[in-house]
């Protein structure tokens, strides 16, 4: 295996030659043991990266990256040289553009490591993919996936910088919310496997159309040759009519039509997940999974892909598969000791990933009453009365015995529409905060019921869940 790649000062200027990299004091042979763009968690030895924010200006705060003990500074032309170093022996560079520098680093260092990297983008679904494709790929190699939702052009970057210690494989998902911003990720990190999960409304306050997120989602074809592969959604119209113009391989996925990787003789098990059949290149298996409802399992069929082309062993799949677990709130099943059960999904929400929720929901059986706190969904734009009252229809159809919507007035359209389309006027009802949802929820739960909490970030809906686990603790 080969050696660790040593971040040398001259290293680094070298990698951002783009942007002029210059070093202007200290040694060139200095070694830096990582990277930080944050003087609140820089360790020593670091190389800190004065990036500028919408709020701030990192090289604002150089000189307090040096007292941390950072062992070098990247900050913008003309800005270096008045630094205090002595003592501190730390080696500053001068760039055009720290941003653009990060960049530049992140994008060498993922060429010299030889790492293969897989990228995942879609509307919904991504971290969850990432996680497990993450997890079955570790049954056979070194695996690094990028933190958290570390998918933006700093977090992506960030998060390559742990290609240094030469991994297999690196696991990342791309983020975006406008156009363009697919192409720059892809330039970064120069995928070897890109999957595509599906297209929705997600941001749609940014876009025209769907049609026109699946164009920007599409950018994660760009620079691709015959090496490359697409794992694909097939069950998805609008990727399905867009996989002609990608320029390396297709593998695809899904549940209603034919595809590469397959699943069939499916079983919902409501909340306690799904079992099917799986059928892949190398062979078939049976997957029973933890994980609930059929977006979920599209996300395990996306991830079985990605393993089976790598050579991960159908065996290895399926026993993963029956450990998964959730991320942190997206679509954990919270069992409280009071006998209900909530399905938490409060880390984010868009109508396509709201709507499969309901589906979830809408297919448990054997339980109490079914109940769904949901919160607005931000970034809808001009779309957004026409999309929450889908999402308050689907609502209506999904057997609901009781919904709490949550937010402005974008909540109280989800919330007249599920009305409008069967549930009973006393039976919905409108708050437009998270923590007024919570203390009416809790005092309406009983034992049996299962409880769905959804919603975007900026609603805190993840108020409710907490609520009703310091209620029922």
């Amino acid at each position: 295996m080969a050696s660790e790649i040593r971040l040398t000062a001259g290293w680094v200027a070298a990698a951002m030659a783009i942007v002029r990299g210059t070093i202007v004091s200290g040694d060139a042979d200095r070694v830096f043991t990582g990277v930080s763009i944050d003087t609140r968690t820089v360790r020593p030895g670091e190389l800190y990266i004065g990036i500028r924010g919408e709020r701030f200006d990192g090289a604002d705060f150089a000189q307090a990256a040096i007292a941390e003990g950072a062992g070098g500074l990247v900050v913008p032309r003309g800005r270096g040289r008045g630094l205090t170093t002595i003592g501190a022996q730390a080696t500053v560079l001068e760039v055009d553009d720290t941003t653009a520098a990060l960049q530049a680093l992140s994008r060498a260092v993922r060429i010299e490591s030889g790492t293969r990297v897989v990228a995942i983008t879609g509307s919904a679904g991504k971290t969850t993919t990432k996680e497990v494709a993450a997890d079955f790929l570790a049954a056979k190699y070194r695996v690094i996936r990028n933190r958290g939702n570390f998918n933006n052009h700093i977090g992506l970057p960030l998060s390559l910088m742990e290609l240094t210690a030469r991994p297999d494989v690196a696991v990342v998902e791309l983020g975006m919310n406008h156009a363009g911003e697919i192409s720059t990720l892809v330039r970064i990190a120069e995928p070897d496997v890109r999957v595509w999960t599906n297209v929705g409304e997600a941001h749609m306050g940014f876009f025209a159309s769907v049609d026109a997120i699946a164009d920007a989602k599409a950018e994660i074809f760009e620079g691709a040759n015959g090496a490359t592969t697409l794992i694909a959604n097939a069950d998805d119209d609008r990727i399905a009519a867009r996989t002609p113009l990608f320029g390396g391989r297709l593998v695809t996925f899904g549940i209603e039509h034919d595809a590469d990787v397959r699943a069939t003789a499916i079983v919902d098990r409501g909340i306690d997940g799904t079992t099917a059949q799986v059928t892949t290149p190398a062979g078939s298996i049976t997957v029973a999974t933890p994980l609930v409802g059929r977006g979920n399992l599209a996300n395990i069929l996306a991830a079985a892909a990605v393993a089976v082309d790598f050579g991960v062993p159908l065996g290895a799949i399926a026993e993963r598969a029956a450990r998964l677990r959730p991320a942190s709130h997206r679509g954990e099943v919270v069992r409280l000791p009071n006998g209900v059960t909530v399905i938490d999904d409060s880390y984010n929400a868009n109508p396509t990933a709201t709507r499969k929720s309901l589906e979830m929901l809408r297919d448990v059986t054997g339980a109490g009453r079914r109940i769904a706190v949901l919160g607005e969904m931000l970034e809808l734009g001009d779309h957004a009365v026409v999309l929450h009252e889908d999402v308050g229809r689907a609502a209506a159809g999904s057997k609901l015995d009781l919904l709490l919507t949550v937010g402005g007035a974008a909540a109280t359209v989800m919330a007249n529409a599920a009305v409008a389309h069967g549930m009973p006027r006393e039976c919905v009802h409108q708050f437009e905060t998270s923590g007024a949802a919570a203390a009416a929820a809790a005092g309406w739960i009983r034992r049996g019921d299962v409880v769905l909490v959804k919603g975007s970030r900026g609603i805190r809906t993840d108020i409710v869940v907490e609520r009703l686990q310091a209620e029922c603790a």
